[in-house]
């Protein structure tokens, strides 16, 4: 499981750094106003429903259900029903496609309702989320293609797959000048890259197992029990995806570049989630299927408590460095062209408020998999509303007096209380168990944090004094934070837990 993934979170790394690299480019031309926040208007509209119907919802129902039909009958009746479950998901996307490019202006007055106290930059938002939205379509079969080879052991190429939205937009912003505006030059780098996202896939099937093709459609008992599982899992992975969006709607309502503020917030704040927690739950989801689906419970709680391990230990540094120093993380990323320091102290105050929930952000998607691989996506719906519910309430508490800060901390706390909910069912039906030991873990990973955060506050002052005006002083103090962070993390972690844990979780 570990070299799974280590492909995974590796490739998943790659297309975090070319997505900074990318958001760096964003920052220079776009900046924080009211044309990045079209855009961002443009990107998250279908990323939310990709997120949500596809990444999300899809994949929850989909690999487990085909782990369980290739394992139990065969190669063939797989395939059957990938067939019928690609041609339904096809029809269903190109109906939502033309909804969406006929009825995008009403749509865009309840998602970006602030946009309408200024008709240029609706009718913008407008335009853009009608380039962008194709994108949805290509995203989700990518997704069926992913989940097939994710079944058959291969990760590399779904892993991958993301870069090339990085490259594509890298690509188009470096031609900006040829389109209307930026917004335009960015808008239609996402949609490009959807298609070689879809080609990328499509390739790596073709080769190792055979594209889907249409097939008559059939409610049969196992596409029955696909969509019995899809409707809670889609509610399920509404959680945070809801409070995104939310975020979005009443964002344009706040000051310009308020927006902006938690897009860049949250681009850092994904690079562990996508790296560390999307990578480890890509991976155990499927080996959690196949040892249930081999009778192996205790191999497959094995698992999940290696995963978590592996979880806290790569995500504690990115929430002590989020929290102690975001200021500085986001005046060396991004404080350059457009993007102003005052820019940086805003996205930095929203990406302190995000990091707050950064460990359930990061632990969700394996703490779910215990119901998943159980083809059990009821019960994880229970605790996903009850943290919409509580983020929805903050919100509206909050962004009065806070702004964006607060649209993010009600986020942190909404997720806390999902994730909170989902250890509480599992272990009162016995898929896992938190004993003394692993509770014993927890409170050396947090004094450990705690050893790592007054490292990265200390490193900080001592570089705000040292370096002065120096040129290059932002972007040389964060070089000082990752190497002095690192060397403070690695001795506390062999000094708190010893050689012989990092072994054994290693080994497994």
């Amino acid at each position: 499981m570990l070299g799974r993934i280590f492909t995974v979170g590796g490739y998943t790394l790659l297309s975090r750094l070319t997505g900074f690299a990318r958001d760096i480019m964003l920052a220079a031309i776009l900046g924080a106003g009211p044309v990045a926040d079209a855009f961002f208007v443009a990107l998250r509209l279908p990323n939310h429903f990709r997120a949500i119907f596809a990444e999300g919802a899809f994949n929850a129902a989909w690999v487990p259900a085909y782990a369980h039909v290739h394992g139990e009958r065969g190669e063939g009746a797989a395939r059957l029903f990938a067939d019928r479950i690609f041609t339904l998901l096809l029809a269903s996307q190109v109906v939502l496609l033309i909804v969406a490019w006929l009825f995008m202006p009403q749509a865009m007055s309840i998602l970006a309702p602030g946009f309408s106290e200024d008709a240029e930059q609706r009718k913008l938002a407008i335009e853009l989320t009608r380039i962008t939205f194709p994108y949805l379509l290509l995203i989700t079969l990518v997704t069926l293609y992913g989940g097939m080879l994710n079944v058959m052991q291969r990760f590399a190429s779904a892993a991958a797959a993301s870069i090339f939205l990085n490259v594509a937009m890298m690509m188009t912003l470096a031609l900006a000048a040829w389109f209307p505006t930026a917004g335009h030059a960015a808008a239609w780098g996402v949609l490009i890259s959807g298609f070689l996202q879809y080609f990328l896939l499509a390739g790596d099937l073709a080769r190792h197992g055979g594209l889907p093709r249409f097939a008559p459609l059939k409610l049969d008992e196992d596409v029955r029990g696909f969509f019995k599982a899809l409707g809670p899992a889609t509610l399920g992975s509404m959680g945070t995806q809801v409070a995104l969006f939310a975020d979005t709607i009443i964002a344009t309502f706040l000051p310009a570049g308020a927006l902006s503020a938690l897009y860049y917030a949250d681009r850092l704040n994904q690079l562990p989630i996508g790296v560390i927690g999307i990578a480890i739950g890509t991976v155990l989801l499927p080996e959690m299927s196949r040892r249930i689906t081999a009778n192996d419970h205790d191999g497959a709680m094995k698992a999940q408590r290696r995963a978590f391990d592996f979880t806290l230990l790569f995500s504690v540094p990115f929430v002590a460095a989020f929290l102690t120093v975001p200021n500085e993380i986001m005046r060396a990323l991004f404080a350059r062209g457009a993007f102003s320091k005052a820019d940086a102290v805003a996205a930095g105050s929203t990406l302190a408020a995000y990091a707050i929930g950064l460990i359930p952000f990061v632990l969700i998607r394996s703490a779910v998999a215990t119901f998943y691989a159980r083809k059990d996506t009821a019960t994880p719906v229970r605790a996903s509303l009850s943290g919409i519910a509580v983020n929805v309430a903050l919100k509206l508490a909050l962004m009065g007096s806070f702004a964006q800060i607060g649209l993010a901390l009600a986020t942190a706390v909404g997720v806390w209380t999902n994730l909170l909910l989902v250890l509480f069912f599992a272990v009162r039906r016995g898929f896992l168990m938190l004993d003394r030991a692993w509770l014993h873990s927890l409170a050396k990973f947090l004094l450990t944090g705690s050893i790592l955060a007054a490292a990265f506050w200390l490193i900080a002052r001592i570089s705000a004094s040292s370096l002065g005006a120096m040129h290059f002083r932002d972007e040389l103090t964060l070089v000082l934070l990752a190497v002095g962070g690192a060397i403070v993390y690695a001795l506390a972690i062999l000094v708190l837990f010893g050689r012989n844990w990092l072994v054994s979780l290693v080994r497994g």
